[in-house]
Parts: C-alpha cells; sequence; structure tokens
C-alpha cells in the first residue's frame, strides 16, 4: 500500500479506535439528555396518567409566571454568589497564600482540617452545620459563654446559614488549585518586585493575581458549576425551609418532579438550571481566554 493510500486509510482506523467510548457517550450521556429535552416539553406526571401530551413552551412559561420559581433563582444566584464566587474563592486563595509562608505543621494540620471537609459526603457535612446552627447548636453555645445574644439561625437567616456550610465544605478545592497555581510563580519575580518597594498588598494585587489569572477563571467556573448543583447539604439542613427560604433550584425541582408528581415542570426546571450554569461558564471561559 502506497503513503498516499495509508494516508487515506488512517481516518477510518482512527474512528473505530474512539468507536466503542463515542457509543457510550451516546447511550448513556447524550440519550438520557436528548429525553429530558422531549419530557420538558410534555406535560409527563409521576403518577396517574395515562400517556403524556406534547405542551411545546408551556412549562416553561409556567416556570416564570411562578413566583416560587422566581424566588429559587434569586436564592440560588445569592447562594452561588456568597458560598462559591466569594466564600470558597476568596478563602481558598487567602489560605494558599497564607499557608506559604507558614511552618510545615501549621500547613500540615491546616490542610488537613480543609481537606476533611472536602472529602466528607455531602449529608454528612450538612447534619455537622445543623448541628452547629440549630437553636441549641455549637455556634448559639459559644455565643452565650462569650455573653452574646444568640439565636435560631436556621429560621432567621436560613440562605446565609447553608452558603457558610458550601464555603466550610468546598474551600479546600480552591485552596488546592491556588496552591498549585503559587507554587508555579518564579521566586525571581517576587523578590525582584520586594527589591523595588512593592509591599505586600501590591504584590499581590499587580503581580500574583495577574499571573494566576488563568487558574482564577478555571477555579470559579469549576466551583461555581458544583455550587449550582448543591442539593444534599441544603436538604440535610433545612429542606428549602422555613417556607421556601432556602429552597434554591435544586430542591424546588425535586419538589416539583417528585413530590408535586409533576415531572414535565421538574425537568424544565431542570434545563434553566442547566442554561444558567451554562452562562456562568460562557462569562468565565472569556474571562479565561484573554491572555495576562
Amino acid at each position: 500500500m502506497t503513503e498516499a493510500a495509508r494516508a487515506r486509510h488512517l481516518p477510518r482506523w482512527r474512528w473505530l479506535a474512539i468507536g466503542p467510548a463515542t457509543v457510550l457517550l451516546l447511550l448513556f450521556l447524550a440519550g438520557p439528555i436528548a429525553y429530558c429535552v422531549y419530557i420538558a416539553f410534555t406535560d409527563t406526571q409521576l403518577s396517574g396518567q395515562a400517556s403524556a401530551s406534547f405542551i411545546g413552551f408551556d412549562n416553561f412559561r409556567r416556570a416564570f409566571d411562578d413566583d416560587n420559581f422566581r424566588n429559587a433563582v434569586w436564592l440560588t444566584l445569592v447562594f452561588t454568589i456568597v458560598s462559591s464566587a466569594l466564600g470558597q474563592n476568596v478563602l481558598g486563595l487567602t489560605l494558599a497564600v497564607l499557608m506559604q509562608r507558614a511552618s510545615r505543621p501549621v500547613r500540615f494540620l491546616t490542610g488537613a482540617v480543609v481537606i476533611v471537609a472536602w472529602v466528607l459526603p455531602e449529608v454528612v457535612a450538612g447534619f455537622l452545620l445543623y448541628a452547629f446552627f440549630r437553636d441549641e447548636g455549637t455556634l448559639n453555645t459559644i455565643l452565650s459563654w462569650l455573653h452574646l445574644p444568640g439565636q435560631d439561625w436556621l429560621f432567621t437567616l436560613p440562605i446565609l446559614a447553608v452558603s457558610i456550610a458550601n464555603v466550610w465544605r468546598g474551600t479546600a478545592f480552591s485552596m488546592l488549585v491556588y496552591s498549585a497555581a503559587l507554587s508555579e510563580i518564579p521566586s525571581e519575580v517576587t523578590e525582584s518586585a520586594q527589591v523595588d518597594g512593592a509591599n505586600t498588598v501590591q504584590r499581590l494585587w499587580r503581580l500574583t493575581l495577574p499571573m494566576i489569572r488563568r487558574a482564577i477563571g478555571t477555579n470559579l467556573m469549576l466551583n461555581t458549576l458544583q455550587t449550582l448543583s448543591v442539593f444534599g447539604l441544603i436538604w440535610a439542613m433545612t429542606r428549602g425551609g422555613p417556607g421556601n427560604r432556602s429552597q434554591t433550584l435544586p430542591l424546588f425541582m425535586y419538589e416539583q418532579a417528585f413530590k408535586n408528581s409533576l415531572i414535565g415542570y421538574g425537568t424544565a426546571v431542570a434545563l434553566l438550571l442547566l442554561l444558567v450554569g451554562a452562562l456562568f461558564s460562557v462569562c468565565y471561559l472569556r474571562l479565561m481566554r484573554e491572555e495576562v
């Protein structure tokens, strides 16, 4: 066989090699996604229905006319911005910077505590933070020792309580990402800036942050997508309550699909949640595409 003939046959062999993986992706990923898209445009119910009917965009119109859905969207944005974009991101970067200068025992202890919180199952972490924030929990006990007034945090400030819980659980990922990024900055660059008279804040703002900009974008995108899908943590702590004051989109979707048996409506909400995640991803990808 000539070289030209081999070149013509090479793409076929390449497709043959990735064929099984392509079939599995189509079967277990693309197939269910396509089916969910179809279900979102029907009135499918979990029980008590002989057959489903195609209803077009009625489920989506119902969502935008639903006050509870708008409340869930607002709480999802608050939960994501407070616990991911601000909480995990800022605290993770702070810990990574401080651990660079800490002694080895301090780095080991801090890393162990933060990573243990990260590897705990979501429901277990939720019960631990429920015990911390409840009316007779650890936080109010500490406040009473300090002669400060306590309150039922899960009733008065539920979305703030679950946001802090998510920060506690997820900060380890940001810390590891930023620790790896900071270790790639040449020490000569930092030393030169220090010799030129730049203080700690100036070195961080004008040198460190621009040099790890792509790591910041990657971390923000991954943390945001993970936070948008948080369910077990909030369910274990508040179940979306009291009322619907901590009911984010995943909990609202679960309630509509499995408690109210409205599978079509719940799936439509899931697609809208996917759209919110896609919008966040596009913003972060545009940030990452710009060169420092």
